[in-house]
This record gives structure tokens, sequence and C-alpha cells, in this order.
């Protein structure tokens, strides 16, 4: 059975500690471990239970990864930086009860919708790919066998390939190093208003190290891509279930890379874009 990510990632006001709140993390969203971007997706979820007004979304967020969070009770930290009429920025410490150093640190901006100066433009559009009906089902667990034990993260999400080439396959030649794919969550993740939950989106784009397979190819080096860092702007609301998650690696040297990711909606809004750097180690692709 899919598990729910409201439910999973859901915080608690700790009894007699100001801004402190507890959550319990099950292994349903691992790689291996807790992903990363579930986990920023606990910090977030403490920062808005902080805030207290739904009238502030967020606008921007970046984690820090520090150390491996494992499943189990964490403890997050909330500080609020400061607090405007329109937008309020807050830090979230997020650390297992095993230990006491910090796994990761989220810092965000939340904000109110203003008018401004009237300025309303989208200046990118979303590559030509098949939509999610017309696209192939994308199977990764069936492909790694009893290795896909360590990873039920992928039980949650329904996905499709839109641009690119199987990893797991071996006759295609290298080429650019983009990838794209439609995801979903099995148990929508919608907030009361019908929009999707906007707390929702780190998790699925922090999935980039696909692309770097794409440039080097079948048979190039064995690697895997931990993460120091995922940074996400909060830009089109949206009730649609399908994303489309489009990433580009820019450059890769010195046993790192950078990526980003666009995330869109079926009809076309830009929901959010999302740039990470990876540290590239020998080992498992």
């Amino acid at each position: 059975m899919a598990a729910d990510l409201l439910a999973d990632t859901a915080v608690t006001l700790l009894a007699g500690f100001p801004n402190r709140y507890g959550a319990d993390l099950p292994d349903s969203w691992n790689w291996h471990l807790p992903a990363g971007g579930m986990l920023m997706t606990v910090g977030l979820r403490a920062i808005r239970e902080a805030l207290g007004d739904a009238s502030f979304v967020p606008v921007s967020a970046t984690a820090t990864f520090c150390q491996p969070v494992p499943e189990g009770p964490v403890v997050i930290d909330v500080d609020v930086l400061r607090r405007g009429n329109a937008a309020t920025q807050v830090r979230a410490a997020v650390r297992s009860v095993r230990w006491e150093d910090v796994g990761l640190e989220v810092s965000a901006t939340f904000a109110r919708e203003r008018t401004g100066p009237g300025i309303d433009f989208l200046d990118a559009a979303p590559p030509d790919v098949p939509l999610p009906n017309d696209a192939p089902v994308l199977d990764e667990r069936q492909q790694m066998g009893g290795k896909a034990r360590n990873y039920p993260f992928l039980d949650n999400i329904d996905t499709r390939l839109a641009l690119g080439n199987l990893w797991w396959e071996r006759d295609w030649p290298a080429g650019k190093a983009r990838w794209a794919r439609w995801v979903r969550y099995k148990v929508p993740q919608r907030m009361e208003s019908g929009m999707l939950d906007p707390l929702a989106i780190p998790p699925i784009a922090d999935m980039m190290p696909v692309c770097v397979r794409q440039k080097i190819g079948p048979d190039g080096p064995q690697f895997h891509a931990p993460s120091f860092d995922l940074t996400v702007h909060f830009l089109d609301p949206t009730p649609s279930e399908w994303l489309l998650l489009n990433v580009h690696a820019r450059r890769a040297r010195a046993g790192y890379a950078t990526a980003e990711t666009e995330v869109w909606s079926e009809d076309g809004k830009l929901v959010a874009i999302a740039t990470q750097t990876m540290m590239l180690r020998t080992g498992r692709s």
C-alpha cells in the first residue's frame, strides 16, 4: 500500500518547548535512508505550524544536508528570523533524537501574495514531451530486483518516462545531460482548496542524478550521488496530480555535479524550480 506523505511528515508541538516540534519518520520514504526531500518537507511543515497563518505560503527554501537522518523520532527546532507583513524568513533544524548534531537545516521565506506593480509573465516553456497518458510506464522498482526493497520511496509514486533513456538498459548512446519524467503521488497531496500542497514538491524534486547517467551513457563509471543541498522556488499553484520533472545537469567536475529541475503541471504551469549540488562517489549507479 502506498504511503501518505502528509501523514508521514506530520509534526506535533512538543509541550514545554516553544517552537520545538516532533515527528516520527517511517521507512516508507527511504532511499536506503529517509530521502532528503522528505526531510526538507518535515522541516517546512514545522515552519508552517510555527507561523500559524495560512496566508503565508512558501516562496523559496534551501535545505542543507549535514548528515544522514535515520527513520524514527526526530526533533525540529524553528527559529523565526524576521516576521514581516508581506514576508517572513524562518529556519528549522532537524535532528534525530539519537544524536545531538543537526541532520539538516532548512531556511525558508514564506510570503503573502501581492499585486505589486502588476508584473506577471512566464519566460519559459515546458519541453515537447508526451503527456502522462501517452508516455510509457517507468517501472524502476521492477528493474532493481532484490535491491528494490531498499528504495520503498518508489512504492509511493506513479512515473512515466517523458524524455531520455532507461538507465538500466545497455543499448543507448551517451547524449545530453537531460532527463524528464512525469510523477504523481499515489496518495494525492492536496490542500483543502484542492490545490497541490507545495510541501509535496521537495521529495520528488530531489531525484536528479539520472540526468548525469544520460550524459556519460550506460558504459560510463558507476556512481552514486548524495546531495549537499536542495533549493526549491515555489512558483505557480496547481491542482494537477501529474507533474513533469525536467532535469538538467549543467556541469560535473572534480567529483561534484550541479543539476536543476523544472516542475511543470499538465496544463503548462511552471510550478517550481529546484537546484542541487551532488557529490559523485564511486559505486552503485
